[in-house]
């Protein structure tokens, strides 16, 4: 259940609400509320890092685990800025795009494309009818538990596919999350205090020559 504090800051998707008084208190407040935030997104973000292995895929060991899970250097993460697809291909920028998205309640964006990414790498003509069956019950179907935002023509036209499901089955739909997700969503990730606290350098303090 979403905590009381995401629900007041952020809500349909939408950027964060600046609107607060001025002021020490005000200040001190909203500082307060950045450090709240900055918690909460760890601990979503390692949950998604946990979660984050592919289905039927054997697990890792221990020490690739470990570097898998390496924070990026804040070069590393500025190279996110560059283009959607450089944010999608790391393991820990996706996670952290996931949980940006669930802490603005859109998570089922994300959540639909990489089950389509993991659809088209499906061999078997049995698992792709199985898979196909699913992702339309879970996002496309009307009230669907994850509903995605596409129109009535690209969800008829799935209906009919996945009678005899192919790879493509989903192409349109994932093609139009994808276009949703990098004008809307990518955007605002990249101003999220998150991303920005990512890309800090640390500060190098160094001592006065004594003269």
């Amino acid at each position: 259940m979403p905590s009381a504090m995401f629900l007041a800051v952020q809500h349909d998707c939408g950027p964060m609400d600046k609107s607060a008084g001025t002021g020490p208190k005000s200040e001190e407040k909203r500082e307060k509320m950045k450090r709240t935030l900055l918690k909460d997104w760890k601990s979503r973000l390692s949950y998604f890092l946990q979660n984050s292995s592919s289905p039927g895929k054997p697990k890792t060991s221990k020490k690739s685990k470990q570097q898998t899970f390496t924070k990026p250097s804040p070069e590393e993460a500025q190279l996110w800025s560059e283009a959607f697809d450089e944010l999608l291909a790391s393991k820990y920028g996706l996670a952290a795009f996931r949980a940006f998205l669930k802490s603005e309640f859109c998570e089922e964006n994300i959540e639909f494309w990489l089950a389509c990414e993991d659809f088209k790498r499906t061999k078997s003509p049995q698992k792709l009818s199985s898979k196909a069956k699913k992702i339309y019950t879970d996002f496309i179907e009307k009230e669907a538990p994850k509903e995605i935002n596409i129109d009535f023509q690209t969800k008829t036209l799935i209906a009919q596919n996945i009678q005899e499901a192919t790879s493509g089955c989903f192409t349109t739909a994932q093609k139009r999350v994808y276009s949703l997700m990098e004008n809307n969503s990518y955007p605002r990730f990249l101003e999220s205090e998150f991303y920005q606290d990512l890309c800090k350098k640390p500060q190098i303090t160094t001592e006065p020559h004594a003269t």
